[in-house]
């Protein structure tokens, strides 16, 4: 017989909890003690209160009325019930979770974007303009069909790409300053492979040729081939920096600084001294092959002008985007790569390389960043126009910071952070006071709130779980 520690009636050994408060009952109770004729169900120890029938129905208690100790296997006696792992949550658990914690990702960094607007629009009233009047143009004039769409979505391609490329760093745990001589180094490599490959004479104004052709590929070999050379060359360019991180120590940001200013003058020289035009004043190469150029979205979509020079290469941004998320948190490599940025000594313990994954991540930032290329030289330029870049690069950086270092989230702050550059030209230019370089101090401001609010966020969250 057991005895209940509760209310100290006994029941049969078959019972695990009290028939009448649910505690579980205690080692056996001695049946020499309780004789032969003790009942089958339960005994009731003298001066004890009959128990209803309730609670000797076959029916168990309500949960909400079972204590805590249900949950407990008894053990052994004299050893303390082994508390029982909790169940597994269900799938729609899974789901609700998941989906609050996407909404808190995104409501902080709106909540910043918000808190910059209002301060910028402080600093405009007191400029003496209309802070309203200021946000319409900034605003409606990125979102008018067709023009401000197209070239908002034309500005936020390479914005994507370059936020994408910090975001991956990011994950492991590095910061890649960059992206700018990246995609300088890319622009470069796709636009003398579309000369080399497209057939291209470079000539002088008296006939004689400078650079000649290696072959006169095709448009459907050229194109895959120049946005091959764009990925590897920014891949390169980008894995320089994690090699010299993983193989000596020395710290990212201070390389990818100094290969900014390298791959920049680097490409310069050749521009100047190899590949531009004779007697072209302007600092650029010749015309890539026509069959390296890529088609305007204009030509596919109804109304969309094919002035405006949205290209394919948003598209593959947009492909750039879900396709680092698979790599990211679908694939054993992302995997290693997150574990690396999360914990160094916990991945290198579990087994993974830390220098391995160092060299892949740059590798791969670099990559991203140099798919700006394909954009700039295939889709806009057609050629290497030297000073392309609008700081891509290092707004990269405030894009990845802004969108959480997810691609989701690189996605809409790329978008916003075009809607500030197109909006920008027309508050320079239908205001009386305010100037285009409100967009600077929105970004500055926006990446403010985000860097400064999220470490007071975290930790007000951190002293509320704790009391």
């Amino acid at each position: 017989m057991k005895s209940c520690p509760t209310c100290h009636r006994t029941f049969e050994d078959t019972l695990t909890y009290c028939l009448v408060d649910g505690a579980v009952l205690s080692a056996p109770f001695d049946q020499a003690k309780s004789g032969p004729d003790s009942s089958a169900t339960a005994v009731l120890p003298k001066g004890e209160p009959e128990p209803t029938l309730k609670a000797f129905s076959p029916e168990p208690p309500p949960i909400s009325t079972i204590p805590a100790a249900i949950n407990q296997a008894a053990g052994p006696p004299g050893e303390p019930p082994k508390s029982s792992p909790p169940p597994p949550p269900e799938p729609g658990q899974q789901s609700d979770t998941r989906i609050m914690s996407f909404f808190r990702e995104l409501l902080f960094p709106l909540l910043a974007v918000l808190a910059a607007f209002i301060a910028c629009g402080v600093v405009v009233f007191l400029i003496g303009d209309s802070p309203f009047q200021t946000y319409k143009l900034l605003i409606g004039s990125a979102f008018s069909w067709p023009d401000g769409i197209g070239y908002t979505l034309f500005n936020a391609t390479p914005l994507i790409f370059t936020g994408l490329a910090v975001a991956v760093a990011f994950r492991c745990g590095l910061l890649n300053i960059g992206a700018e001589g990246q995609l300088y180094v890319a622009a470069f490599v796709t636009g003398w492979v579309g000369i080399k490959l497209g057939g291209v004479f470079i000539k002088t104004p008296a006939g004689d040729i400078v650079s000649s052709p290696i072959a006169n590929l095709p448009a459907i070999v050229l194109i895959p081939v120049c946005c091959v050379a764009a990925i590897v060359a920014g891949a390169i360019w980008g894995g320089i920096p994690g090699l010299l991180k993983a193989k000596f120590g020395s710290h990212e940001v201070i390389n990818t600084i100094m290969l900014n200013f390298v791959g920049v003058a680097l490409v310069g020289y050749f521009t100047q001294y190899h590949f531009k035009v004779p007697g072209d004043a302007i600092m650029q190469t010749a015309e890539i092959g026509r069959q390296a150029n890529i088609p305007t979205l204009g030509r596919f979509i109804p109304g969309l002008p094919e002035r405006i020079p949205l290209n394919f290469a948003f598209i593959l941004a947009i492909l750039a985007c879900v396709l680092v998320y698979i790599f990211l948190w679908k694939t054993k490599w992302g995997y290693e790569i997150r574990a690396t940025g999360a914990n160094p000594s916990a991945a290198e313990y579990g087994g993974i390389s830390i220098r391995k994954q160092i060299i892949l991540a740059m590798s791969i930032s670099g990559g991203l960043a140099g798919m700006v290329a394909i954009n700039e030289v295939l889709g806009y330029r057609h050629r290497y126009y030297d000073g392309f870049s609008a700081n891509y690069g290092f707004v990269g950086i405030a894009v990845a910071l802004l969108g959480r270092n997810h691609p989701a989230g690189v996605f809409l702050a790329a978008i916003l952070f075009a809607v500030l550059l197109r909006g920008g030209i027309f508050v320079d230019a239908y205001t009386v006071h305010v100037s285009k370089d409100i967009v600077d101090m929105l970004q500055g401001i926006v990446i403010l709130f985000v860097a400064a609010g999220g470490s007071m966020v975290v930790k007000r969250f951190r002293a509320v779980k704790k009391a």
